[in-house]
C-alpha cells in the first residue's frame, strides 16, 4: 500500500488558525463506516448521533507548555521542544537547529533558575537534555514554555487554555489530542443525562506527531513509542457498557491507538500502562472500537490512515473531499468527522 494513496489537496484557506467560540459550534461530518454515506451536522447535536449506554473513551492528557528557547555559552540561541520524559528532569527534545546541540553543551534560559545540558544524541536527530531547576521543574516551565503549535498554526494563540480539552488532566503531552477540543462542559452533563456514558484513558501524544511518513509504502513506516496508562476503573467500565450493548466509541486516534493496545483479542480490557507503537492502517481488524470522533488530518500522515482503516480508503478520501467543497475547517482547531 502506497502513502500516496493517502493524499488529498487542501486549499491553504481551510487550514483553521484560529479555534471555534464557543467550542462545540464547530461542524460535524458524520460517516457511516459500513455504506461511506455522510450528513452534515453540527457538534453541540452530537447527541442525535448516541444512543443510552454508548461509552465515550476520552484521552486526559494535558499539553506541557513543551516549546522552550535557549541560548549556548557562546550567545547562539537555540529552540526545544519536549517530547518525552525519559527520566527525572531527562527529556527527549526536538532542537533547531540541532546541529548546535552537541553532547556537552550547556544552555541557559530567561530564568536563572533553569539551566540545562545536551546529554547525548536520541531518536531521529533528537536530543536527550538533562535540565537543572532550581525548584520545580513544571512550575519554572509554565513560566518559561508556551504551547507548541503544529506549524500550519501561523497566528499566536490568545488563550492557551484553547489548545486543550477541558477535561485535561495529566500533563506530558507535546500535542493536544485534537477531537477532545470540541466538548464544553454543557454537553458533557448534557450527554450524561442522556445516557452516554464517559471514560477516561490517557496517551502522552508525542514525536510521531511532528514528523511525517518517509516510507513510500504505508508497511514500511514506524510509529514511535508513547506512553500510555487505562486504570482499573475504566477498564471495568468499558467491559460493563460492552457487555450491556452500548457501542465504543473513541474521542480521537490516540484514543483509538490505546483502546487497541490494551485489549485482547475478543476485545476485553484490563488495567496496563506502558509504551505503544500501536500502528494502524487499512486491512487492520478492530478488537473493540465501534466508532470515533475525530479532526480533519494531514495528508499521507498516520492519523488519517487510522481514520481510513476504520471507515475505508475510498470512503474517507471522498468525505473529505466533501468537507473541502462545503468548506469544513481542517486539522487541530477545524472542525469534526464522526465515523460510526
Amino acid at each position: 500500500m502506497k502513502v500516496e494513496d493517502f493524499d488529498y489537496q487542501l486549499p491553504e484557506e481551510l487550514i483553521a488558525q484560529d479555534p471555534i467560540e464557543p467550542r462545540d459550534a464547530s461542524r460535524l461530518l458524520i460517516m457511516d463506516k459500513q455504506t461511506g454515506a455522510l450528513r452534515h451536522s453540527v457538534f453541540n447535536q452530537l447527541g442525535q448521533e448516541l444512543r443510552r449506554g454508548d461509552m465515550l473513551v476520552i484521552n486526559d492528557t494535558k499539553v506541557l507548555p513543551a516549546r522552550l528557547f535557549a541560548t549556548k555559552e557562546s550567545g547562539a540561541s537555540i529552540e526545544l521542544l519536549l517530547l518525552k520524559q525519559v527520566e527525572l528532569n531527562l527529556w527527549q527534545c526536538l532542537v533547531r537547529p540541532g546541529r548546535k546541540a552537541l553532547p556537552g553543551v550547556k544552555l541557559h534560559f530567561a530564568l536563572p533558575e533553569l539551566t540545562a545540558e545536551v546529554e547525548d544524541f536520541s531518536d531521529e536527530g533528537t536530543r536527550l537534555i538533562r535540565f537543572k531547576p532550581q525548584g520545580d521543574f513544571f512550575a519554572i516551565l509554565d513560566k518559561l514554555g508556551t504551547m507548541p503549535l503544529p506549524p500550519y498554526i501561523k497566528k499566536p494563540l490568545q488563550d492557551q487554555d484553547r489548545y486543550q480539552p477541558i477535561y485535561a488532566r495529566e500533563r506530558g503531552s507535546a500535542a493536544a489530542p485534537t477531537a477532545g477540543l470540541h466538548f464544553t462542559p454543557q454537553l458533557m452533563e448534557a450527554l450524561a443525562a442522556q445516557g452516554v456514558l464517559f471514560t477516561k484513558i490517557m496517551l502522552h501524544v508525542g514525536l510521531g506527531t511532528f514528523r511525517p511518513v518517509k516510507a513510500d509504502t504505508v508497511e514500511g513506516h514506524t510509529m514511535h513509542s508513547e506512553f500510555y496508562r487505562v486504570s482499573s476503573e475504566a477498564a471495568e467500565a468499558i467491559n460493563a457498557a460492552r457487555a450491556a450493548g452500548g457501542r465504543i466509541i473513541a474521542v480521537g486516534t490516540t484514543a483509538v491507538r490505546t483502546l487497541e493496545t490494551v485489549a485482547d483479542e475478543d476485545g476485553t480490557m484490563k488495567a496496563e500502562e506502558g509504551w505503544t507503537q500501536k500502528y494502524i492502517y487499512p486491512g487492520y481488524q478492530f478488537k473493540i472500537v465501534d466508532g470515533m470522533i475525530t479532526n480533519f488530518h494531514l495528508p499521507k500522515s498516520t492519523l488519517i490512515m487510522l481514520v481510513s482503516a476504520m471507515g475505508g480508503r475510498e470512503n474517507v478520501l471522498h468525505a473529505y473531499q466533501t468537507a473541502i467543497e462545503e468548506k469544513y475547517r481542517f486539522y487541530s482547531f477545524g472542525d469534526a468527522m464522526m465515523i460510526v
